[in-house]
């Protein structure tokens, strides 16, 4: 704090305002390829940007490497905050920038007060390596007993974070962070029949249950024992499963409610607000104050508070996620939505998003369905016209319901839609919801009327990959 203080002393002398961020992370990932321990790694790192407002415009810059370390204009592992110049270099390089950047448009926070938000877990940096070894082996193990042929890549990671922010209207703010994550991807090939599964769990704190990305993996293997064929091109019902909703919707969600692109003009929903736009059981969270979140903290990277923000609301566009700039430009507050990569400029950027639960059970969407599919993992999603809402690619993971049944799982299957259109009119919201990849919680959503293209030669129907 005291080189912070220093950084922040110096530039009050050629600056109306200042701001200086820092973080520094230790991860241990221990990874795991076709089944067996590749790699044990121990990474350190650090960054810390200076803003400053100078003739009424933004100026920063920023140094990164394993003490924080950095120079003029490019990262360097070899400097420390203590000494040869660091701190004259960080401050004429953000002089030197802001006769460039930006009008400043806002003030920064005189806060030193925030909500209490549980993100550290002191379990997770006393978890010994070889537990964390262990745990991978076990996950393995556990999946090989259903599929003996599978072969498992795992990565185990845990790690610790800590965060700094003084500005020069007294602002002041400081938290550490824990995190643990699991994840699994398995590929199983028959000849030319390939089938990948995957799953993961992510948190602030370690898991109550740690063989739940094993469950979920092997209930993926037994629906997909079995292949099944979908012909042409149809308009079918489609269920997506948690980690289909994210695969699909959660990149043109992220555009959709930036508040910088809403600023410009580019979010389909800029003149939206208040507006019903999608069905009235679909609701819409952005929630930094979640116990254990890996996105959540008291405050976000600018030292704005955390807090809850209703992006929709029973189908009404409710508000935007924005930043400190974004926000001043816009007329409006900041959301608590100053995020930054590392030391980098902060932007607007969601936290975690939340679904609300609905009152549909999976089973009950499944039976609905005369004929449709379940969408497990999408690829090549975001490569479409995000701006746009459409989305569209290839179906990596998914099953094929007949009469209410899943009677195996498709191949050479790509789907396509517009998801304000597939968001407008809902079949369904699931009952149960779960976290992905730490950063989306939300239920099964049973959509209806999307375009579903089978290869030219589809796979017959018959013995899938199966057990071995």
């Amino acid at each position: 704090m005291e080189h912070l203080l220093e950084i922040l002393c110096r530039a009050q002398k050629v600056a109306e305002q200042a701001e200086v961020f820092w973080v520094s992370t230790q991860e241990t990932p221990v990874d795991f390829e076709a089944n067996k321990l590749k790699q044990i790694q121990n990474k350190e790192s650090s960054s810390v940007a200076l803003r400053i407002f100078r003739g009424g415009r933004i100026g920063f810059s920023a140094a990164s490497g394993p003490d924080g370390a950095g120079k003029k204009g490019s990262p360097s592992p070899n400097l420390s905050l203590e000494g040869r110049g660091i701190l004259r270099d960080l401050l004429d390089m953000a002089v030197e920038t802001a006769q460039f950047g930006s009008p400043a448009s806002f003030t920064f926070p005189s806060l030193k007060d925030y909500p209490e938000v549980s993100i550290f877990d002191p379990q997770v940096e006393k978890m010994p390596m070889e537990e964390m070894i262990e745990l991978g082996n076990q996950l393995i193990a556990r999946v090989r007993k259903y599929v003996p042929d599978i072969l498992c890549d795992v990565r185990v990671t845990k790690g610790t974070g800590s965060v700094q922010i003084v500005n020069s209207q007294g602002g002041e703010a400081s938290y550490a962070k824990s995190f643990f994550s699991l994840s699994l991807e398995g590929i199983l090939i028959q000849d030319t029949d390939m089938l990948f599964v995957a799953d993961s769990e992510s948190s602030c704190c370690l898991p109550d249950k740690l063989d739940v990305v094993a469950n979920r993996v092997i209930r993926q293997l037994e629906l997909a024992e079995e292949n099944a064929a979908v012909s042409g091109v149809k308009l079918l019902p489609v269920i997506f499963t948690p980690r289909g909703v994210a695969s699909a919707f959660l990149s043109p969600i992220e555009v959709a409610f930036n508040g910088k692109a809403v600023l410009e003009g580019a979010s389909p929903l800029k003149d939206k607000l208040g507006e019903q736009v999608f069905d009235n059981g679909l609701s819409l969270w952005d929630d930094a104050t979640i116990a254990y979140g890996i996105g959540s903290s008291p405050c976000d990277d600018e030292g704005m508070p955390s807090q809850c923000t209703a992006l929709i609301k029973n189908g009404v566009v409710s508000n935007f996620l924005y930043d400190l700039q974004t926000a001043a430009l816009a007329g409006t507050q900041s959301t608590g939505n100053g995020r930054r990569s590392g030391g980098s400029f902060p932007k607007p950027a969601i936290s975690s998003l939340v679904i609300d639960e609905g009152g549909v059970s999976f089973e009950a969407m499944v039976e609905d369905m005369k004929e449709g599919l379940i969408v497990e993992q999408l690829i090549g999603a975001e490569q479409g016209n995000l701006l746009g809402g459409d989305f569209g690619g290839n179906v990596l993971l998914g099953y094929k319901v007949e009469n209410g049944k899943v009677v195996g799982r498709v191949k050479d299957t790509m789907i396509s839609g517009n998801i304000y259109q597939v968001l407008a009119r809902l079949l369904g919201v699931g009952s149960e919801a779960r976290w992905v990849d730490g950063v989306l919680r939300t239920p099964a959503l049973y959509c209806s009327c999307l375009s579903v293209t089978a290869s030219p030669k589809p796979s017959p129907s018959g013995r899938g990959i199966g057990r071995c």
